[in-house]
């Protein structure tokens, strides 16, 4: 028997390994891009609450790119809702330079609430069912 045979009808190869013919599948190859904290919380969120969405990015081996695009997302829509709130509260280079804990305590403030919008908008959103 042939270790390796071809198939024309579906365009396969196959391996003989023991008595049987496995086909040789491999999964395309895709750009490695890093995923930060926002990405890793989706991750574990449609991972548990969208098993069939989850599924699907993962078998059309597009879940590293979705998770990298979140993650994108995610950090650019933080960093200018914790800008510009920032802005409208006066929280200034010049307060930190002054009271350091009042600058302190209002950051935490903004970066808690730019946190729960990012949340709600992006990392936990309602899909539809």
């Amino acid at each position: 028997m042939d270790k390796y045979i071809y198939d024309k009808n579906n365009e396969l190869w196959y391996e003989l390994q023991d008595d049987y013919y496995i086909p040789c599948l491999t999964l395309p190859a895709e750009k490695e891009r890093s995923i930060g904290i926002w990405g890793q919380r989706h991750l574990r969120y449609i991972k548990y609450h969208k098993r069939v969405f989850y599924a699907n990015l993962l078998t059309s081996c597009k879940l590293n790119s979705y998770l990298a695009d979140i993650d994108e997302q995610a950090e650019d829509l933080f960093s200018r809702l914790a800008r510009q709130m920032a802005e409208c509260e006066g929280v200034t280079e010049q307060l930190k330079a002054t009271d350091q804990m009042a600058w302190i305590g209002a950051m935490n403030n903004i970066r808690s609430r730019a946190m729960e919008i990012v949340n709600d908008e992006i990392l936990y959103p309602a899909f539809d069912d």
